[in-house]
């Protein structure tokens, strides 16, 4: 019988979640500028073969190749029409990897609009989510998490839209930048607590944050959003570090060891799922598995 993702957190159970995504389709040849969605059509082995790593490092949650998937990211490469076939196969290739006992959790990022802008509707952008959640429901993901968020309104239309399309459990999560005073905002102004109650009024069952920091920031995350809700789910996908130029390329200074070492003082600030986000991979997750799992 197949485990419940809510039922689990609730029963005090830390979940271990994937790392990067894009990181490693760039290892594996996707090129720049290339729709990384359409692997899971043309390069469907490659993508499984990430799924796979994050299972076999021991995560109890994997998530989808799905990130940018909406129609409205899609129509920069003419493949909006594809929306529901990319979304599904995304869907369908984590399950495969996941198999029944471990969490698919359908990825769906940002549309990179913005609805002040006046270039794209409100109808428009709840259309496209909700085309891409169903497809993921289709596919076979047992929750979803819409992810990298800055902007309220965005992010209560893909909940709302998430709702009508499935009865899925959906994670919302944005991404903060700590200012010059020591607040922490999104790039569109918005603070935790305002994301906090905008999402769970919205219909999000788990909140928390992905990217833009490492553990140590995301730990301060955690403690900011625990003053105001005890209860509610939390998950965090922290990069490996903050980004350094080296050699002429950015790179995630943080080790799997590094990040293993920060991992018992996140959950116990109150983090439910933990997992990683740009610079992070398979051995990143490994090493959290073991200091969490003993």
């Amino acid at each position: 019988m197949k485990r419940n993702l809510l039922q689990t957190i609730q029963s005090g159970r830390i979940l271990v979640s994937d790392g990067a995504w894009g990181t490693l389709l760039h290892l594996s040849g996707l090129e720049a500028g290339e729709c990384p969605e359409m692997w899971n059509l043309t390069h469907r082995d490659d993508v499984y073969a990430i799924a796979k790593g994050y299972i076999d490092a021991g995560s109890d949650i994997i998530l989808t190749n799905s990130f940018g998937a909406n129609p409205t990211k899609l129509s920069h490469f003419g493949l909006e029409d594809k929306t529901v076939e990319l979304n599904e196969a995304a869907a369908s290739i984590s399950r495969q990897a996941a198999g029944n006992d471990r969490f698919v959790l359908g990825s769906m990022g940002p549309t990179g609009v913005m609805l002040m802008m006046g270039t794209v509707s409100e109808e428009e952008l709840f259309e496209g989510f909700k085309q891409q959640a169903m497809a993921l429901a289709k596919g076979g993901a047992d929750g979803l998490c819409i992810e990298t968020m800055s902007a309220l309104d965005e992010a209560v239309i893909a909940i709302q839209a998430a709702k009508a399309a499935c009865n899925l459990p959906i994670a919302c999560t944005f991404t903060f930048e700590k200012t010059a005073g020591g607040a922490f905002r999104t790039m569109m102004g918005v603070s935790p607590g305002e994301m906090l109650e905008a999402v769970k009024s919205a219909g999000a069952s788990i909140i928390g944050s992905n990217c833009g920091n490492g553990f140590e920031q995301m730990i301060e995350i955690v403690r900011e959003l625990r003053t105001m809700d005890r209860t509610t789910p939390i998950l965090i996908h922290a990069n490996a570090g903050k980004p350094v130029f080296r050699d002429g390329e950015t790179v995630f200074p943080e080790t799997p060891d590094d990040m293993a070492g920060r991992v018992t003082e996140l959950v116990n600030s109150g983090a439910n799922i933990v997992g990683g986000c740009c610079g992070t991979t398979p051995a990143h997750i490994q090493a959290m598995v073991r200091k969490i799992r003993g």
